[in-house]
């Protein structure tokens, strides 16, 4: 009877053991799968490029600049020459101000080529550094190439101190129908000009470092957004790469020529022989990252966006 007992009282407290075991591994095993609270990340590519903004303007409210570093007047000049007879405000034949035609409400409209220039100084709205320049330059173009514009070279863009040809940022569509659109970032022409027989639309060294695209997508009533990214110019190892829509389209490297400015000559030149519409000019302090690229193709109402 005593052993029956004692077999009684071990298995009891075999069981309770037992069970304080199971118990005791339960427990732990739920803490250790305990679903964990997903911790959502706040997307700041917004505000990066609030940051990095050093100019812009929507032509919705006028043609000064919505937000600028430097000098938010535009000016008119008869000639690059002309400095010290330019005017503040848009006084070019053929250029007015539209107010519903644009992305988002007001645009430049270029109805018809004619004498003069109209721009924005380069001076802090563009961030030009004699030893490593970077930058990123945005816009909009609204036009069939083949029936608006009229013969010759169109420069929607161009921010230079001198020209085209010496350290100098553009883009352009090409002469003739069918007609290529060309990205040139060029150096100092002294550095790289060796021909001088010879006109740059014909010499190699001139056409080699242009970034062309062939059937350009342009379309009469279509918006088409152009971006310019650059990096590392006047390092010897720049690097440029131009965007359609957000899409890459051409970039080029190891560009060694320097880009030397002098800087209160600078001007961010717009329209040169354009004939169409053009909007939401931006410019920032760096090149910018595809991401921030796609987001800035998509703000729904523009850069103005950013600015809120």
């Amino acid at each position: 009877m005593k052993t029956i007992k004692s077999n009684f009282h071990y298995g009891v407290i075999f069981i309770l053991a037992l069970s304080f075991l199971v118990g005791s591994c339960g427990k732990g095993n739920t803490q250790k799968h305990k679903p964990q609270k997903d911790v959502v990340k706040k997307d700041t590519t917004k505000t990066a490029l609030k940051n990095a903004l050093t100019f812009y303007t929507s032509f919705d409210n006028g043609t000064d600049a919505d937000f600028s570093l430097g000098d938010p007047k535009l000016y008119t000049v008869p000639s690059r020459k002309a400095r010290d007879s330019a005017k503040i405000g848009l006084h070019k034949k053929g250029v007015s101000l539209s107010n519903d035609q644009g992305l988002k409400g007001g645009a430049l409209l270029y109805e018809k080529d004619s004498k003069g220039y109209i721009y924005y100084k380069s001076k802090d709205n563009i961030t030009y550094n004699e030893k490593e320049w970077n930058g990123a330059i945005s816009f909009w173009l609204n036009l069939d190439p083949a029936t608006d514009l009229e013969p010759g070279y169109c420069d929607p863009i161009q921010i230079t101190d001198v020209s085209y040809n010496d350290a100098s940022i553009w883009v352009d569509f090409t002469k003739e129908n069918p007609r290529d659109f060309r990205l040139g970032v060029i150096g100092d022409k002294n550095s790289w000009k060796k021909d001088t027989t010879v006109s740059d639309n014909d010499d190699p060294v001139f056409i080699n470092q242009l970034i062309p695209v062939n059937k350009p997508p342009f379309a009469k009533g279509t918006w088409t957004h152009i971006f310019i990214n650059f990096e590392k110019l006047n390092t010897g190892k720049g690097e440029t790469s131009l965007y359609i829509n957000g899409v890459l389209k051409g970039q080029r490297a190891d560009i060694k020529d320097p880009f030397s400015w002098e800087l209160q000559k600078s001007n961010i030149y717009l329209g040169l022989g354009y004939i169409g519409l053009m909007d939401e000019l931006s410019i920032f302090d760096r090149n910018l990252t595809q991401k921030e690229i796609s987001v800035l193709f998509s703000l729904e109402n523009g850069v103005h966006t950013l600015l809120k």
